[in-house]
């Protein structure tokens, strides 16, 4: 059963989405994105709130060097569309029912590899 849409008490104000610097660059020309081949399979896509962003990057990102952190104010996304969902061992995560749209980006970070070859998550905004 479907979360109710954010934002509310509770939860963030502002979600993530990991993309691939292609991903963006498609993203940013087309003015809207319907996700990875992940995303399209599973219907929806995948978002992370910012304390659930580490565990995303080791379990589906490990290693790759292109990748990009998408800031997305739920604000600007279709009315209804997000919804928060039970996943990786019964926490909800945030699940978007249509294409993410530029104007939903407040700004797209670099998630450089350290020497371990872990992503090195920039400082984000909660709220």
């Amino acid at each position: 059963m479907s979360a109710p849409a954010s934002p509310e008490p509770g939860r963030p104000g502002l979600v993530y989405k990991v993309l691939s610097t292609a991903d963006l660059a498609r993203l940013q020309a087309e003015g809207a994105w319907a996700g990875s081949a992940d995303d399209r399979r599973d219907g929806y896509v995948h978002l992370s709130t910012a304390a659930q962003l580490p565990g995303t990057l080791a379990r589906h990102f490990a290693g790759r060097g292109d990748l990009v952190l998408g800031e997305v104010d739920p604000a600007g996304l279709p009315a209804g569309a997000l919804r928060w969902e039970p996943s990786r061992g019964g926490a909800l995560f945030p699940h978007l029912y249509a294409s993410l749209p530029v104007a939903a980006l407040r700004r797209a970070l670099a998630l450089p590899l350290n020497s371990f070859g872990l992503h090195e998550v920039p400082p984000l905004e909660t709220t």
